[in-house]
């Protein structure tokens, strides 16, 4: 009962709620998060520090830059809640930002220009 209860605490955030939202679709750097965002280093780490903790996402460094993605056993585990959180998030007019905002981050990236 106590990693359900850490799970909910967890997601006891907006900020995080966000960011969780944000990489259901896929793998993403802590630059594109903070850009999505539009937060420092610091909360989005310390953020993501917490989302990590509670065992919902997985990290993997690539030089200096830290990726964060959801943890598929927890993809699996808790696909219900997940399509939840999705499905009442789609039309929110923060999320429909953040969004827009991660889609214009990565187009840099591709672009050669670095974000990071």
């Amino acid at each position: 009962m106590w990693e359900l209860i850490k799970v909910f605490k967890a997601l006891s955030d907006e900020t995080r709620i966000r960011m969780l939202h944000l990489l259901s679709e896929g793998e993403l750097c802590v630059c594109e998060i903070m850009q999505a965002l539009e937060i420092s280093q610091t909360r989005a780490s310390r953020n993501l520090g917490i989302l990590r903790d509670a065992g919902l996402l997985q990290d993997r460094r690539d030089g200096q830059w830290v990726h964060y993605s959801v943890r598929k056993e927890v993809a699996t585990e808790y696909f219900k809640l997940l399509e939840l959180l999705t499905s009442l998030l789609k039309e929110d007019q923060t999320i429909v930002a953040d969004e827009e905002r991660l889609k214009r981050a990565m187009k840099m990236g591709r672009q050669g220009k670095r974000i990071c």
